[in-house]
């Protein structure tokens, strides 16, 4: 080989190689790390979206502790939001209630036989202090006893999506615990079964349907039944919160539920928002080196947080009353298409740095129950109804959403840009005639197309 042939042939091989040096580190710094968790399940999701941004062993049914009063928060609103209850509303201790509240190795407030304790007082030793007796009390009050509250919890998860649920009590506790008392129905050996992707889904519209639960779960301490019999000191659980021994740096914790038992390990669904997102994750079983440990569920849950706020952001893909490019077709109207717009801001999570109209593709779905056998919505149709949603579809996506149809939860509904009226029968008439006679044009055109 030539010397100038040497050279040219070593000047391109050094460029190449400076090319694979440079390129290489910039590859990697790309990567996201996923966090390395030791639980026995865990799940972490995007709270407005429902987008799941990571999860281990998310369906594997397992105990749940007392994240199961939850279960037992979202029925105490709902009564309350339907005028069914209201927070003045008074309890007596039964039998049951008041001995469950009297074993201090328990989570819980002393309650006074023929003491009378408002629904707020119960709700907020049950939130914050995940007082056992005050779950059983709340229970009562809803449903006469926890036999057939338990059978609410159920209901209502498999509305909720909770398709692998299965409630016993209403407090979380082993069955063993309940000193005989256990709802009817259900054995001593009993324990409250659900999939850290279910528990995602309580927590989901907990949060979403009643965002004042989270002006009691971020609570750091309260008296109980103050200057009346019984008063406790109360001081919550949850050690992530402003100010407390395990408080989280990054964000705002402000919630959700704690939960431990022999049979569950150390349990802990958290919420925390910054920046227009808030962030939902579940681990279960948490432990610190293979050994059970208070603090692993807050370590593990501060790891999740972690990965959620440094790499990723909320971001607005359409804001509201955003025209949509696509038409929707119209029957009997004064306009065959009608435009449509968002009702709400459309907003997507997607990693730092990254455009949200690369990262995802959006479909419009109409309702099907407005439209007719030819597939348009039926005149007259006000402005600013209702008539679909627009469902968002990552690209390369690995884990999906929380909800059990796989879209995005929050339906992001679209709504009539403008008033369509029915048309007159003479314009319907004439648009009849006019169709006919295009579709014989049609058809006589396509015949000729066949004799060539």
């Amino acid at each position: 080989m030539k010397l100038t042939q040497r050279l040219f042939v070593g000047i391109v091989a050094s460029i190449l190689v400076l090319q694979l040096w440079m390129v290489a580190p910039i590859a990697h710094a790309q990567e996201v790390d996923k966090p390395n968790l030791e639980s026995g399940a865990a799940i972490l999701v995007e709270a407005q979206t429902g987008k799941v941004l990571y999860e281990k062993d998310a369906d594997a049914v397992r105990g749940i502790a007392s994240m199961t009063k939850m279960m037992t928060e979202y029925l105490l609103l709902e009564n309350i939001h339907e005028g069914k209850l209201s927070w003045d509303d008074t309890y007596e201790p039964s039998d049951y209630a008041y001995k469950i509240s009297q074993n201090l190795s328990l989570s819980n407030v002393p309650l006074a036989k023929g003491e009378k304790y408002t629904l707020r007082e119960l709700f907020e030793a049950m939130s914050m202090y995940s007082a056992n007796g005050a779950s059983i009390a709340i229970a009562e009050k809803i449903a006469g006893n926890e036999t057939n509250f338990v059978k609410m919890m159920n209901e209502k998860a498999q509305e909720l999506g909770m398709k692998d649920a299965k409630f016993v009590n209403a407090t979380g506790l082993s069955n063993s615990d309940l000193q005989g008392m256990h709802p009817k129905g259900t054995k001593a050996s009993d324990e409250n079964l659900v999939s850290a992707r279910s528990t995602a889904k309580l927590a989901s519209h907990l949060i979403n349907d009643y965002p004042e639960v989270l002006e009691t779960s971020k609570l750091k301490e309260k008296t109980f039944h103050k200057g009346k019999n019984g008063e406790t000191q109360m001081k919550s659980w949850n050690w992530m919160l402003p100010g407390l021994v395990y408080e989280y740096k990054k964000a705002e914790v402000d919630g959700l539920k704690t939960g431990s038992t022999d049979f569950a390990g150390y349990c802990f669904t958290g919420t925390a928002e910054k920046d227009g997102a808030r962030y939902i994750t579940v681990v279960m079983d948490a432990k610190d080196h293979g050994q059970e440990s208070y603090e692993a569920r807050f370590s593990e849950t501060a790891k999740l947080l972690d990965y959620a706020f440094d790499n990723f952001e909320v971001k607005t893909l359409h804001p509201a009353g955003y025209t949509l490019k696509e038409k929707v077709k119209v029957a009997k109207g004064n306009e065959k298409e009608a435009k449509v717009t968002t009702k709400e801001p459309l907003k997507v999570v997607v990693e730092k740095g990254k455009s949200a109209k690369k990262a995802v593709e959006t479909e419009l779905v109409i309702n099907e129950k407005k439209l007719n056998n030819d597939g348009k919505l039926i005149a007259p149709i006000k402005k600013g109804e209702e008539v679909g949603y627009i469902n968002v579809k990552y690209k390369d996506d690995q884990f999906g959403y929380l909800t059990t149809e796989g879209e995005n939860q929050s339906g992001d509904p679209i709504v009539m840009k403008e008033d369509i009226d029915k048309a007159n029968w003479f314009s319907l008439m004439f648009r009849s005639i006019g169709d006919f006679f295009a579709d014989m044009w049609t058809s006589a055109a396509n015949m000729v197309k066949g004799w060539f």
